[in-house]
C-alpha cells in the first residue's frame, strides 16, 4: 500500500516536471504488480474487440514512443531525429486522446512497449541503427497501425472509438507516407 501511495506521489512530481504521461504510465506499468495489459475501472462499455484494438493501439504508440526516444541518442542523421521527433509529439497526442476517450468508457489500458523492439534498437548505432529504426518502426509498424486502424474505423462497435481511429488514420498513413519516403533516402546513400 504504502508502495503504491509512493508510487502516485512519484507520478504527480514527474507529471509538474514535464515528463511524458506516456512514459509515466509505462513506468508504472513496469513498477505494479499487475500485468501490463489492460486495468479495467470497474466495468467497461467496450466490447472485446474494441478492447483488443484499444491495446494494441495502445502498444503501437508506447513503441513509437520509447523507439523514439532511442533514435535521438542513437542517430546522428537530421532526417531520422526530426522524423523521431515528429513520431514523439504526434503518438504521445494519438496516445492521451484515446486513453481520454477509452477512461470515459471505463477501460485504462497500460501501455507499454514492444521491449523486444526497442531493446534491439537500443543496442544499433548510426547507420546500421538508422535503417532498422525506419524500416521496423517507421514502415513496418506504421502498416500495421494503419491497418489496425483501417479496420477499426470500419468495423469497430462503438461509435466513438470507431470515429476516433478514423480520424486518426490520416496522421497514421502521413507517418507511413514519411517513412517510406525517408527509407528511400537511406537506401540512396549507402
Amino acid at each position: 500500500m504504502k508502495f503504491r501511495y509512493s508510487l502516485q506521489v512519484l507520478t504527480a512530481a514527474l507529471a509538474v516536471l514535464g515528463v511524458s504521461a506516456a512514459s509515466i504510465d509505462t513506468a508504472c506499468a513496469q513498477a505494479s504488480d499487475a500485468p501490463a495489459s489492460a486495468a479495467p475501472t470497474g466495468s467497461t462499455t467496450l466490447s472485446p474487440a474494441d478492447q483488443q484494438f484499444v491495446l494494441e493501439a495502445s502498444k503501437s504508440d508506447a513503441t513509437e514512443i520509447a523507439a523514439g526516444k532511442v533514435a535521438l541518442k542513437n542517430s546522428n542523421d537530421p532526417h531520422v531525429r526530426k522524423f523521431a521527433q515528429q513520431m514523439i509529439a504526434d503518438h504521445t497526442k494519438l496516445s492521451h486522446a484515446m486513453a481520454g476517450l477509452v477512461a470515459k468508457k471505463g477501460f485504462k489500458p497500460t501501455p507499454s512497449a514492444d521491449s523486444a523492439l526497442v531493446g534491439k534498437l537500443q543496442t544499433l548505432k548510426g547507420t546500421e541503427f538508422d535503417r532498422a529504426y525506419v524500416e521496423q518502426v517507421g514502415v513496418e509498424a506504421h502498416q500495421r497501425a494503419v491497418d489496425l486502424f483501417q479496420q477499426q474505423s470500419e468495423s469497430g462497435t462503438d461509435s466513438q472509438l470507431k470515429a476516433a481511429a478514423a480520424q486518426a488514420l490520416p496522421t497514421i498513413k502521413h507517418h507511413l507516407e514519411m517513412a517510406e519516403q525517408l527509407a528511400g533516402q537511406l537506401k540512396g546513400s549507402s
